[in-house]
């Protein structure tokens, strides 16, 4: 073939993939009833139609409250978690009365471009009700842009990087005897990592009842907790578990920031020989600068951030290498967006996920987790979740656990749904769910 015979073969082979694009776009585009042009891959006239927040209480005394976002186009919605325990009455005031005449009207492919605009519309910022009524719209607009590319979340944050979820589970005793064989029941369900504590957090059983109560502080039902008795305990407890249970087995703490920091760095010195997978909370969120104190002083994987709100909180302990895992809980954040921005800051600095999964997360704050889980390359660990019948047929579609994995349901979005007719037969306890105080032997409030 002479040159110009090339050049012209080239320029036909151009026009032909201009006309194959060209193509392309007038099959990916057609005109809406109301005349605006619609484009099948995402973007047009599918609005928000309503934003409402659901309140239910399948299991035990957990508050849940789930956001659903409701669009233009007939049957297409999307689920949230937007649950704070202590105070669903007010994350379902700011849904119902702020975040739904707000996003009215809106696209909900923006996803992006609602997250900050939500969050900045109350001006002040960064407090846990109003992260969590974001978060539920969050987590809904993802679930809805799931939904319409026909995938799961996951893969619309690039794929698994794992086959499933390793999740730890929870194993306790009043005593060592009775922490060994919990741990042992919970290895043969196939657990490879389990968070240990003897009794309660700070084990207040092994204090005798308080002074305050004999001088009419406080009221009668408060506990006490003086934290002699737990930091002596707690490293006996390890040391069992080790002998009864061998090396094999991972095994986490939490220290639910009850003692002081001083005697955290401790602790945590007393626990290296046992080799902890991590040790949680040793400080609370207004203590993060003693992170500095205790990093040069073990080697003990450390995990903290479950009360965070904000990246103030988080940025410093990451980029300054003093924390292993992080351990936020995405509604508190403010949903998948600013968690998926926060895993990729914590990858290049080599800490890993750890998020918060208790109970009070409803199923679909459990599939955003997991979902996020599958996708990052610096997953760490899951908290395991057990929910009860009652719980899996309002939420069907909710993760199922095997062997000491936690697995989603594939279908497109969070792959989990939402019963609101039997929703309605389980109200909220009406008890408010608030933090009952726990107190020295003096009356001295315990965080938390």
């Amino acid at each position: 073939m002479d040159r110009r015979s090339l050049l012209r073969g080239l320029g036909m082979a151009a026009l032909a993939g201009t006309a194959t694009v060209a193509g392309f776009e007038r099959r990916s585009r057609a005109a809406d009833a109301d005349g605006s042009v619609v484009d099948a891959r995402g973007s047009g006239s599918l609005r928000i139609t309503k934003v409402r927040p659901i309140l239910t209480a399948p299991q035990s005394r957990v508050r849940l409250v789930v956001v659903k976002v409701e669009t233009s186009e007939p049957g297409l919605y999307g689920l949230g978690c937007a649950t704070f325990n202590q105070r669903p009455l007010a994350v379902k005031t700011a849904v119902e009365e702020y975040l739904d005449p707000f996003c009215r009207g809106r696209n909900p492919d923006h996803i992006e471009d609602l997250w900050q605009s939500v969050y900045t519309s109350s001006y002040w910022r960064n407090g846990p009700v109003l992260n969590n009524a974001l978060s539920g719209l969050d987590q809904a607009l993802w679930d809805i842009k799931g939904k319409r590319a026909g995938m799961p979340v996951y893969q619309l944050l690039g794929g698994k990087s794992r086959f499933a979820v390793d999740c730890y589970a929870h194993a306790s005793g009043r005593e060592n005897a009775q922490v060994v064989e919990s741990v042992q029941r919970l290895m043969s369900e196939g657990y490879r990592h389990i968070r240990i504590q003897l009794g309660g957090y700070g084990s207040p059983h092994l204090t005798r009842d308080g002074d305050f109560k004999k001088a009419g502080f406080g009221l009668p039902g408060d506990s006490v907790m003086e934290p002699g008795p737990y930091l002596r305990a707690v490293p006996k407890m390890f040391a069992a578990v080790r002998e009864k249970c061998g090396d094999a087995i991972e095994l986490l703490h939490d220290v639910h920031e009850r003692v002081t920091p001083i005697q955290a760095v401790r602790l945590c010195k007393d626990l290296e020989p046992y080799r902890p997978f991590f040790v949680e909370d040793p400080f609370s969120p207004e203590d993060n600068g003693w992170f500095k104190v205790l990093r040069p002083q073990t080697s003990v994987p450390l995990a903290m951030g479950e009360l965070f709100n904000n990246p103030h909180e988080w940025t410093g302990l990451i980029t300054e290498r003093l924390i292993d895992f992080i351990r936020v809980h995405l509604s508190q954040i403010g949903g998948l967006t600013p968690a998926r921005k926060l895993a990729a800051l914590a990858e290049a600095f080599h800490v890993r996920s750890a998020w918060h999964g208790p109970l009070d997360v409803s199923p679909v704050g459990h599939a955003a987790n997991a979902h996020l889980d599958l996708a990052i390359w610096n997953f760490g660990i899951q908290e395991a979740v057990a929910f009860n019948d009652a719980m899996r047929e309002v939420f069907p579609g909710a993760p199922t656990m095997k062997d000491g994995y936690m697995h989603v349901n594939e279908a497109p979005g969070w792959g989990v749904d939402l019963n609101e007719d039997l929703a309605k037969k389980f109200p909220l306890p009406e008890h408010p769910g608030y933090w009952e105080p726990v107190r020295r032997n003096d009356g001295t409030n315990v965080k938390p």
